[in-house]
């Protein structure tokens, strides 16, 4: 049982390859440096499904269909920049991993920052109010206690002089 269950990791890790190496090697250029620009171009753009993978690394649906409309569009002669502005138009800045600064993507540039703020702010506010919150006295109940403990309490230290 435990064989098949690594022969299954193996086949599903070389299948997993496979498919990362299918769906890059199936672009061809005629020259080099086209495929150097396809790939920091698809590089540098968000796949829309994963949000927080390029489109280079991504296996979804839409990233393929994403990275072949850019090798078409490349082969059609369209320079990277034409590429991104007609994704942008159509997808936003947020396609972008670096979308510029301009009032539409000040919550992406900002938006962390301002939450990380407010929370340090609470915090250190948290923070004061325990410490100049005296601590509570004790009941009477709980000094008598305290008295009788401190009374039992055998000295574990002697004075060697």
């Amino acid at each position: 049982m435990q064989q098949i269950s690594r022969w299954l990791l193996v086949i599903g890790c070389l299948i997993l390859v496979s498919a990362q190496a299918f769906t890059l090697e199936e672009f061809r250029f005629e020259t080099p440096e086209q495929e150097t620009e396809f790939r920091q171009l698809i590089s540098t753009l968000r796949c829309l499904v994963c949000q927080n993978e390029s489109l280079a690394g991504s296996q979804a649906g839409l990233a393929q269909d994403l990275r072949k409309e850019v090798y078409t569009m490349m082969r059609n002669g369209q320079s990277s920049e034409e590429i991104v502005t007609f994704l942008t138009d159509r997808y936003g800045d947020f396609v972008l991993y670096d979308p510029p600064l301009k009032p539409s993507t000040y919550v992406l540039w900002f938006g962390p920052m301002v939450l990380i703020a407010i929370a340090g702010f609470f915090m250190l506010r948290a923070l004061i109010r325990h410490k100049n919150t005296p601590p509570p006295d004790l009941t009477a109940a709980e000094r008598e206690q305290l008295q009788q403990m401190l009374a039992t309490q055998t000295p574990t230290t002697q004075d060697h002089s």
